[in-house]
């Protein structure tokens, strides 16, 4: 009886910790969202959209693309005609529909990893211009009241280039593979029969 209530007190305790430990993860989110300003949130969402559509292609490329590529070698395999001009037309097709369906949304994560930056950017004027109308209304010698905005200016370019790095690599992953998957179909479609 006194293991089970130990063990019991035990579990309610490890719940307890990792309430406290949630708890004090949302409070150094909040922190540094405040210390950041409002363009933060900005970039987080970038930043979530990005890594949702990176998991999006991601889940595409080992899971439906392999389907796609067998799809299309099946249709290729079922033509009795492969040397004339329209056969290789046809071929052409084929490649450019799994090459749509591959590369569909990597213009889009680079064009989010390319704005990351752009939002860093954003909130270093923001955050400048709060210093600057604290220096207009304190003057110079007030270096306390203008950390607020030089934190401000700096926290944003940081999590802005943070963001973009992140995405960065994988974006560049993603479409050296596609282009990698779109050769190997080019090489399994031959042309002669």
């Amino acid at each position: 009886m006194i293991d089970i209530l130990y063990s019991l007190l035990r579990d309610l305790a490890s719940l307890i910790a990792q309430e406290q430990l949630l708890v004090d993860a949302w409070e150094a989110v909040r922190d540094f969202l405040e210390l950041g300003g409002d363009v933060l949130i900005l970039i987080g969402i970038l930043m979530l959209i990005m890594w949702i559509m990176i998991f999006e292609r991601l889940s595409y490329l080992y899971t439906e693309h392999p389907h796609a590529v067998k799809q299309a070698m099946k249709l290729w395999e079922a033509r009795p005609e492969r040397k004339s001009w329209h056969a290789h037309q046809i071929r052409e097709v084929i490649i450019s529909e799994v090459r749509i369906k591959i590369e569909s949304s990597l213009n889009i994560i680079k064009a989010l990893v390319a704005l990351c930056p752009l939002m860093g950017l954003l909130g270093t004027v923001t955050g400048m211009i709060e210093v600057f109308d604290v220096m207009a209304i304190s003057g110079t010698g007030n270096a306390r009241s203008m950390a607020g905005g030089v934190s401000k200016a700096t926290i944003p370019t940081m999590a802005g280039m943070v963001a973009a790095l992140s995405g960065l690599f994988v974006s560049v992953w993603l479409q050296s593979k596609a282009d990698k998957e779109i050769e190997l179909l080019d090489e399994h479609l031959t042309m002669d029969h």
